[in-house]
């Protein structure tokens, strides 16, 4: 039986959906799951509920429990990474906080933009740290990467250790198929649709139902006010942003609309408040959902100790299901991110682009999308610019490049002039001192 190793396994709700998944399947319902993390008290509240959902589904699956990296890798086939760097706080504050003292003003801050650049040089360092730990211990393990900034970091794994199998795995895709089914009143699984792009600024090419294009169905539905709908997974961040975008580039995209908005140069501005009422733009929508989160859990994590049974409905993440198709040759088609090496060859090569991919105990393979409208192919550029210069930072540890990075981003370039790019990220890299890598510390003064 195939060894999964969850390393960030304090995120407890998340590794409850996969391990969940993974029980669902024969190939991995007796598997071991080595959950890993270095925060003691969340790990066992992981280890009851992944041990309590063993029980409830009556598979021969084992729990290990490590604080060690090198020793929850032992022997792992697959290995999943879900984890923050510097947490909600002070990271994620921080990196709200300080933007917002220079007017630029932010929705999730984890992909792209000064946020996503931040994360990114938190984060990457120990990924590598992750990855070179595998090249030793687990070799052949495939990593499921679920940590953003997503396009970010499968670009800095692959440039530094090409011999690690990893794919980048998000739920925008299946999200936003939900979401317009929702809008249009049909059952999810009869839409079809092909999707490609950056992540997060992925399009839908092709959506369909029955043979039709739902594109006409979308655009008369917005035109007319019928549509979005009330939302069906974020209700208070209603789906503007998409559909306007839809409107002027003619395709829908995979992320949300309070990711998206701050991605674009055309809809955070602040001179423009109308703007954010128009659009119902949530600023701030990530500290406040975290704030909620830590606010839920205390009754979440008594109840999952307790009596109460665990939902066992399956979930809508791609990791079980890949791993079931590795385990068991079985050829699976779902969306990832990997390493252009001509897939899209419309964007360049070595970036982190999503496509359409197939495993099975042979490994990832994208499938080749040529077909990207010019415009489509033009803003997913202009996160290439971003997400390249962050990793040219880490790879060539060169703090200039975090400059470049912050001073090409689309919103802080429509906001903010360079003395002030440059300021905030002096006073972004002063604070975030203690998270990251020697070479991109700011220099105090003695």
């Amino acid at each position: 039986m195939p060894k999964i190793t969850f390393i960030g396994a304090g995120s407890t709700i998340f590794m409850k959906n996969i391990v969940g998944d993974c029980l669902h399947f024969d190939s991995l319902a007796d598997a071991t799951f080595a959950l890993m993390d270095i925060d003691a008290a969340r790990l066992e509240e992981s280890a009851i509920v992944a041990r309590k959902m063993i029980q409830a589904m009556g598979t021969g699956a084992r729990v290990e429990t490590h604080l060690d990296q090198r020793a929850a890798l032992e022997g792992a086939d697959f290995v999943v990474a879900a984890f923050q760097i510097g947490g909600y706080k002070p990271c994620s504050v921080t990196d709200f906080e300080i933007p917002k003292r220079y007017g630029l003003r932010q929705t999730i801050a984890d992909t792209l933009g000064i946020g996503g650049i931040m994360r990114g040089l938190r984060t990457v360092p120990h990924l590598w740290k992750l990855a070179g730990d595998m090249a030793q211990i687990c070799p052949g393990a495939l990593l499921l990467q679920y940590v953003n900034p997503m396009a970010i970091n499968t670009w800095a794994l692959a440039a530094r250790y090409p011999q690690i199998r990893q794919v980048g795995l998000c739920h925008s895709v299946q999200n936003t198929v939900q979401e317009l089914a929702h809008d249009l009143d049909l059952p999810e699984d009869e839409i079809t649709y092909r999707v490609a792009g950056v992540n997060h600024v992925a399009f839908f090419l092709d959506l369909a139902h029955g043979g039709e294009s739902l594109y006409p169905r979308l655009r008369d539905g917005y035109r007319a006010g019928r549509l979005p709908k009330p939302p069906l997974l974020m209700p208070r961040c209603p789906n503007m942003v998409r559909y306007e975008v839809m409107e002027h580039l003619g395709y829908f995209c995979t992320e949300s609309s309070e990711h998206l908005a701050e991605y674009v140069p055309w809809f955070i501005k602040s001179h423009r408040p109308d703007l954010i009422d128009r659009f119902g733009i949530p600023l701030d929508e990530y500290p406040k959902r975290c704030e909620e989160q830590i606010a839920d859990w205390a009754q979440q994590a008594e109840d999952y100790k307790g009596p109460k049974p665990i939902d066992m409905a399956k979930s809508h993440e791609f990791a079980a299901d890949i791993m079931n198709a590795a385990a068991t040759d079985t050829p699976l088609r779902f969306y990832g991110n990997c390493t252009n090496t001509g897939q899209i060859p419309q964007l360049p090569l070595r970036a982190a682009v999503e496509t359409p991919c197939v495993i099975d105990a042979g490994g990832v393979r994208p499938e080749t999308v040529d077909d990207i409208p010019p415009q489509l192919v033009a803003l997913m550029r202009t996160q290439i610019n971003v997400q390249e210069l962050t990793v040219r930072a880490l790879l060539d540890e060169d703090p200039d490049h975090i400059y470049h990075a912050a001073m090409l981003d689309p919103h802080a370039a429509a906001e903010l002039d360079l003395r002030q790019i440059r300021a905030m990220v002096d006073d972004l890299l002063a604070a975030h001192h203690d998270w990251l890598p020697d070479w991109a510390r700011l220099k105090r003064a003695a």
